[in-house]
């Protein structure tokens, strides 16, 4: 039996998943041909989940409950749908679509059902040093944190493109089938781990700190020492001026101030 670990409440297959991590599907999108010609304004006129504005779009905008999804109608017969966790509740909202437009008289039928993008997402869970890894990875990276917060990395096989920032947080979009999305970020985590982001620690003794005083450490702003509690192993210091929060871990004799 393969090893399990844990994410969340659910195994995971760590032979399938070595990093322990599954990227949750967000968003399935799909395409079907109807195979028929389509009357908007008839179906927008007839059906109560539906709306058609073709002066902003040239399609009929169909919604669902369950599963969760909406449809973009068009008049060719053409139609996408998104908004489905799974491709099988993708497939079977499809479907619905599809009876819907065959209860309003047309002679709709279910062809070329195609999954056209997975997007998924996952949770490190340490902060990543996004401008190392774009200097390091140029040829797939593009960071413009001026337009952007997070660095887009153009994965070549699988051909996936992730949303990498820096809190740990990551997208990955473009696979035509989930298990790319599983592998497209096992390829990227030992890469993630490579840049993940370090506390720098600064150390001074116990005995100098105390409640009200203020101190300078390198790197640091002017920090005001408000509260020192060695029970809890922690002290909270406040940046007068800004109010920025900072740690303070007490440890055998020594205070450190995190720098995040």
């Amino acid at each position: 039996m393969a090893d399990q670990g844990l994410e969340g409440s659910i195994p995971v297959d760590l032979s399938k998943h070595p990093s322990g991590i599954v990227p949750t599907l967000q968003n399935i999108v799909s395409t079907v041909n109807l195979d028929c010609k389509l009357d908007l304004k008839a179906i927008a006129l007839q059906a109560r989940n539906a709306e058609y504005n073709p002066k902003r779009f040239a399609a009929v905008i169909m919604r669902i409950r369950e599963p969760k999804t909406t449809a973009l109608i068009f008049a060719s017969g053409k139609m996408v749908c998104t908004g489905a966790k799974s491709e099988q509740q993708s497939k079977l909202a499809a479907r619905k679509y599809a009876r819907i437009i065959q209860k309003l008289g047309f002679p709709a039928k279910f062809k070329d059902f195609k999954i056209q993008n997975i997007v998924g997402s996952c949770d490190v869970k340490f902060p990543i040093r996004l401008e190392g890894l774009a200097y390091s990875h140029g040829a797939f990276s593009s960071y413009e944190p001026e337009l952007f917060p997070g660095l887009i990395y153009r994965m070549k096989q699988p051909k996936i493109v992730l949303l990498i920032f820096v809190s740990g947080k990551i997208v990955l979009t473009g696979a035509k089938v989930r298990e790319e999305t599983y592998t497209a970020f096992e390829n990227i985590y030992p890469v993630l781990t490579e840049f993940r982001k370090t506390q720098q620690w600064y150390g001074t003794h116990l005995d100098e700190l105390q409640e009200g005083m203020s101190f300078t450490m390198p790197g640091l702003p002017k920090l005001l020492l408000h509260r020192c509690t060695t029970e809890v192993g922690a002290c909270n210091c406040e940046y007068m001026e800004a109010g920025l929060e900072v740690v303070v871990a007490v440890r055998t004799g020594w205070a450190e101030v995190g720098s995040f």
